[in-house]
């Protein structure tokens, strides 16, 4: 049975899935447009977009601004002008910068973690622009809601709750990651479901719903879609196709992990993050890296206390295929299933099947 289109305010997903958010550079113009030109939301990822360019070494900002510009009009023109959302970490520094520059190249959506974006509601006010956070638990949704409601009168166009299977950064304790059930996590995964269903009864505004966290086939999306989602973000069942922006070595790193090899790690960004476990992982285990320059790219990261820098580590990993064990790879729970290259359009058709 087809997957049933969804609508988030007035603009239409023919396919109920939304491509999640990968820095740096493994969610780009490629990937994303790839999506959403097969009816899903392709997501760019708005963290250190500009790290191949030249100026970049020297500003930062306004190389990842030029960049992330000229991405979001190639994955639109990638797509024929499909649903082009972009992810932003609330914990990224110039946070009010990127959202502008979202609004300034037409982006259809900006969804935001890794932080409660409390202040994306002003940000976009006065442009049709959908907005989204990503939140890990009830009273995070709640908080957000209320705060969003009594200063902006205004509520999320759509809502993105993670579970902690995901990839990346987590809302969720190293321990909870590890160690909380399915059953548990659906549980509480239900309760936020109606609460975000039952605030937009309340106002009289649909919001949907994606779950996001260790979606990896159709009946994961059935089971989560049963539960009352009204679709699913997924992330790491698209860096294993021919469109990922990331390099083949990244790729390579997916196809040839083991369960045992997905692990939990310490991140900078002051919450822990679900990687693969490879040298310089488990080198950052026992020992912090040097910092010789810090970039500026997080709100809260003083290089005298980080164990590493996560901008490098994670640059490292797809700026060469020498460095692929030099380097921070986050990945999904799953990751560990990919086994072979697939193309957007192959994944997309089996999961609509």
């Amino acid at each position: 049975m087809k997957l049933k289109p969804v609508s988030i305010g007035d603009i239409k997903l023919k396919i109920p899935i939304i491509q999640g958010g990968m820095g740096i550079g493994v969610s780009l113009s490629s990937l994303a447009g790839a999506v959403a030109k097969e009816g899903a939301m392709g997501v760019i990822s708005a963290a250190q977009t500009g790290f191949y360019t030249k100026e970049w070494t020297t500003d930062p900002l306004n190389a990842n601004l030029n960049a992330l510009g000229w991405h979001i009009k190639k994955a639109k023109e990638i797509s024929n002008n499909g649903i082009i959302g972009v992810n932003i970490m609330r914990a990224s520094r110039d946070y009010d910068k990127y959202v502008k520059c979202c609004i300034d190249n037409g982006a259809d959506a900006i969804i935001s973690g890794a932080g409660l974006p409390i202040e994306l509601p002003k940000l976009t006010e006065g442009y049709n622009i959908k907005i989204a956070p990503i939140v890990s638990s009830l009273k995070a949704t709640k908080v957000l809601f209320t705060l969003w409601q009594r200063r902006y009168k205004k509520v999320s166009d759509f809502v993105v709750i993670e579970g902690p299977k995901a990839g990346g950064h987590l809302g969720f304790t190293a321990d909870e990651a590890i160690n909380l059930t399915s059953e548990n996590y659906d549980i509480a995964a239900k309760k936020r479901i109606d609460y975000v269903h039952s605030y937009g009864d309340s106002i009289g505004k649909k919001i949907p719903v994606f779950f996001a966290g260790g979606v990896f086939d159709r009946k994961d999306i059935d089971h989560y879609m049963a539960m009352g989602a009204d679709g699913v973000q997924m992330a790491t069942r698209f860096v294993a196709t021919v469109e990922c922006d990331a390099p083949m070595s990244f790729k390579q790193a997916y196809l040839n992990s083991s369960k045992e090899d997905i692990v939990i790690v310490k991140s900078p960004v002051g919450m822990p993050g679900r990687a693969i476990r490879n040298p310089y992982v488990k080198i950052r285990e026992i020992e912090n890296e040097k910092i010789n320059h810090c970039f500026r790219c997080l709100e809260k990261c003083d290089p005298s206390t980080t164990p590493y820098c996560i901008t490098m580590a994670l640059i490292r990993a797809v700026r060469s295929n020498d460095e692929a064990d030099n380097s921070l790879i986050f990945c999904g729970e799953n990751a560990y299933r990919l086994n072979k290259l697939s193309t957007v359009k192959e994944i997309i058709d089996e999961l609509n099947q």
